[in-house]
């Protein structure tokens, strides 16, 4: 399963589905949401699989608590959310707040329902990053480039691909706060994850401006 089957196949659907049926917002606000939250929890994961520490302790609750089972099994999203709110803590740390108050603004979700949907879809996306973990059997040492190779494969896939149904949800919830107003949305957010397109620097600022530099520029920046 690629990245693209991830946001636009049943899975995401399903979860977006049941987040609409909890917290009574748009399923196409929580898609949008998904497609941005999935590529920059991937890239900040990969970027603290840098260090062998954080390699270790992301490979080891890979094995424990993430074996792409909940793919399958969407319930298991909202049953797991105080889990996804703990992920998402650790992940971004003090940038958690800033993430949660772009990603309201721009998705149209309100602040005090943003948290919770992210904490329901952090769950999903560990799951799918562990079922790539097992399907291409990768220990702590190859989990960097196996994170970066997901980004770059889903920015192929949809290079070409403007048709996608999902750059029509994207579009109509982001609107026009994408620094990139082309027809392929899906495809221009996905970029700005990767390190060699212009971001690469402002990704590397360091913890307290990278996050909100790449936000910045999906978004049109502030």
């Amino acid at each position: 399963m690629s990245l693209i089957d991830l946001l636009t196949g049943n899975t995401g659907n399903q979860v977006a589905e049941r987040a609409e049926g909890k917290f009574g917002i748009n399923r196409n606000q929580v898609l949008a949401l998904l497609a941005v939250a999935a590529p920059l929890i991937i890239s900040y994961l990969g970027k603290k699989s840098q260090s062998a520490n954080e390699a270790e302790s992301l490979n080891a609750a890979l094995d424990k608590d993430h074996d792409g089972s909940i793919l399958n099994d969407v319930t298991q999203a909202e049953a797991r959310q105080s889990e996804g709110n703990s992920i998402l803590n650790h992940i971004f740390g003090g940038e958690k707040q800033n993430v949660e108050n772009q990603l309201s603004q721009k998705t149209g979700i309100s602040i005090d329902k943003i948290g919770p949907v992210l904490a329901m879809l952090a769950p999903v996306i560990m799951g799918y990053i562990g079922k790539e973990k097992q399907q291409n059997h990768v220990g702590a040492g190859g989990l960097g480039d196996l994170l970066e190779s997901i980004l770059g494969n889903a920015t192929s896939q949809t290079k070409n691909e403007s048709s996608n149904p999902l750059n029509d949800i994207i579009g109509s919830v982001l609107g026009g706060s994408q620094s990139n107003s082309s027809s392929n949305p899906l495809n221009d957010i996905l970029g700005s994850f990767l390190g060699n397109d212009n971001n690469s620097n402002q990704k590397k600022d360091g913890d307290g401006g990278g996050l909100g530099s790449i936000l910045g520029n999906i978004f049109g920046g502030k």
